[in-house]
C-alpha cells in the first residue's frame, strides 16, 4: 500500500489509525526484565515447513533466518517448533528434542553470529513452542486432536470424540511445553513462547466453555494449561531466560465458540477475560507478550488482512487492521507494565512504520511485529532504522501465495519478491495456472 493510498483510505473508512512522520522510536532501544532489546522491530513466527523429517532446521530454514539476521529486527520470533510429535503441523515442522537439541544450537548461533557481523548487534531469540491440536498433521495426513468439537469448523461432520484429547493428555502436553522451554534455553535462545493463538491446541482451550474436567468451563480453567505451562517454564529455566507467549485475544467467532467476544452473540472485541488472563501472565513473571487475534485457516482476514485471498473478506483490510492495533493498545491500557508487540500491520505497506510509531509514541504498544513482510523483504528493518522508510518495491502485496504454498503442503516464501526460490515452489504445489 503506497501511502497516499492509506492516508485516502483511512479519511475515507473513518478508521482513524495514527500516522507519525517521524519513526526515530522503531529505532529506540528498549529494556525489557533488565535486558536490552536493541530496536522495536519484531521478525513475526513465519513457519517454512522446511526442517528435516526428524524437525532440525534444513538448508531453507538456515536460508530464511540468516536473512532475517541480516536484516536488522531487534526481535526474532523463532517459528512454531513442536514438543510432541504428534502435535507436528506437517511431516517437516521444526521439532525440538535431545536428538535435534545440537542442531538449533547451530542455528541460534549462525543467527547471532550473522547479526552481529552485518548489524552491529544480536536480536533476542525467542523460540515458539507449539502443540498444533486441531492441525496436527505429522506424516502430512490431518489427525487432529481437538479440545472439544465445533461445529464453526466441522459443519456436520464431528471430528471422532476419540480425538477429543483427555485432561490427563493435556497434563502431558503442558509437561512436554515445559521441557521444550527447558530445550529452548540449552539451545541459547533468549525466550520461550508458550504458543498460544490460532486456534492450535492451547489457543483452542481458551473458548472450551463447554468441555468438562479441569481444563473447560470457567476461565480458570480454559486457561490452565498456558498459565501452567507458562508457571512451569518460569520455574524450570534461569533468571535470564525470557518465557512470553503468542497470545490470541480474540478469536473472531460468536460465543461460546470463541475467546475475546462477549457472550450476547456478536463479534465485537470484548478485553474482560484476554485482560485478566495478560495480568495474571504478568503476576507469573512473564514480562513480553506477543499479540495476535483470529485464525489463518479460517478467518485470515482478521488476523493477517489482505489484498487478495482465498475469499472476499466481509470488511475493508483497514478495518481488520485497526482491530488488531486498537485492541492491542486497550489491552496496553489493562496491563500497562507488560510490554507488548502488536501484529497484522503487512497490509500496511510503506505506511506500517508510520503507523505503528504513531501508537507506540501514544503507549499503545512497545514493539511492531512484522509476518508476511518477513518472507518479502527481510532487510525491513534495516531500511526503517537507517532511512525512516520501507522501499514501496520491496514491501509484501498480500497476495496469500505464501499461504497458498503452505496449505498445499509446500514450504512458503515470497513468491513475487524472492522469486528464483520459491515460484518453482509455488508452481509445484499451486500449479502456474493459479499464479
Amino acid at each position: 500500500m503506497k501511502t497516499e493510498d492509506f492516508l485516502a483510505q483511512n479519511e475515507e473508512l473513518g478508521t482513524a489509525l495514527p500516522y507519525s512522520e517521524d519513526t526515530s522510536v522503531l529505532a529506540n532501544k528498549v529494556e525489557v526484565a533488565g535486558k536490552i532489546f536493541p530496536n522495536r522491530l519484531a521478525c513475526q513466527a513465519m513457519e517454512g515447513c522446511d526442517g528435516t523429517r526428524d524437525g532440525r532446521p534444513d538448508e531453507l530454514t538456515k536460508r530464511r533466518y540468516r536473512r532475517f539476521a541480516e536484516g536488522g529486527a531487534g526481535i526474532i520470533w523463532f517459528e512454531a517448533t513442536a514438543v510432541m510429535n504428534e502435535g507436528r503441523a506437517n511431516p517437516r515442522q521444526l521439532y525440538i528434542t535431545e536428538d535435534t537439541l545440537d542442531a538449533f544450537k547451530a542455528e541460534v548461533e549462525d543467527i547471532k553470529e550473522t547479526a552481529m557481523k552485518i548489524n552491529g548487534y544480536e536480536p533476542k531469540i525467542f523460540m515458539q513452542a507449539t502443540h498444533s491440536g486441531r492441525y496436527s498433521k505429522p506424516t502430512g495426513t490431518p489427525d487432529p486432536l481437538i479440545a472439544y468439537n465445533n461445529p464453526i469448523f466441522e459443519g456436520d461432520k464431528p471430528i471422532p470424540s476419540d480425538h477429543i484429547v483427555s485432561d490427563e493428555y493435556l497434563d502431558r502436553v503442558g509437561e512436554a511445553l515445559v521441557n521444550g522451554a527447558v530445550l529452548a534455553e540449552k539451545a541459547g535462545f533468549d525466550g520461550v513462547d508458550i504458543k498460544c493463538c490460532h486456534r492450535y491446541l492451547n489457543s483452542e482451550l481458551l473458548s472450551a466453555y463447554n468441555r468438562e474436567g479441569r481444563y473447560g468451563g470457567s476461565l480458570e480453567n480454559r486457561t490452565r494449561l498456558l498459565r501452567e505451562s507458562v508457571q512451569g517454564a518460569i520455574q524450570s529455566t534461569g533468571d535470564d531466560f525470557l518465557v512470553s507467549s503468542r497470545l490470541n485475544v480474540y478469536d473472531g467467532f460468536k460465543y461460546p465458540y470463541g475467546f475475546g467476544v462477549p457472550t450476547d452473540g456478536s463479534l465485537d472485541f470484548d478485553p474482560t477475560e484476554p485482560a485478566w488472563l495478560i495480568q495474571q501472565l504478568y503476576n507469573y513473571g512473564v514480562r513480553i507478550l506477543n499479540v495476535t487475534m483470529g485464525n489463518p485457516y479460517f478467518n485470515p482476514h482478521v488476523n493477517r488482512p489482505f489484498a487478495m485471498g482465498g475469499y472476499e473478506a466481509p470488511e475493508h483490510p483497514l478495518e481488520g487492521v485497526k482491530r488488531v492495533l486498537c485492541g492491542t493498545a486497550e489491552l496496553k491500557k489493562n496491563v500497562p507494565d507488560m510490554k507488548i508487540i502488536c501484529s497484522a500491520v503487512s497490509f500496511l505497506g510503506v505506511a506500517a512504520p508510520h503507523v505503528v510509531s504513531a501508537f507506540i509514541k501514544d503507549g499503545g504498544f512497545d514493539f511492531a511485529g512484522f509476518g508476511r513482510t518477513i518472507f518479502a523483504y527481510p532487510d525491513f528493518a534495516r531500511d526503517i532504522i537507517g532511512k525512516g522508510e520501507m522501499d514501496k518495491n520491496k514491501c509484501c502485496i498480500c497476495c496469500s501465495k505464501c499461504t497458498q504454498i503452505m496449505r498445499a503442503g509446500g514450504t512458503p516464501g515470497c513468491v513475487i519478491r524472492d522469486t528464483d526460490t520459491y515460484l518453482p515452489i509455488f508452481n509445484q504445489y499451486c500449479g502456474a495456472k493459479k499464479q
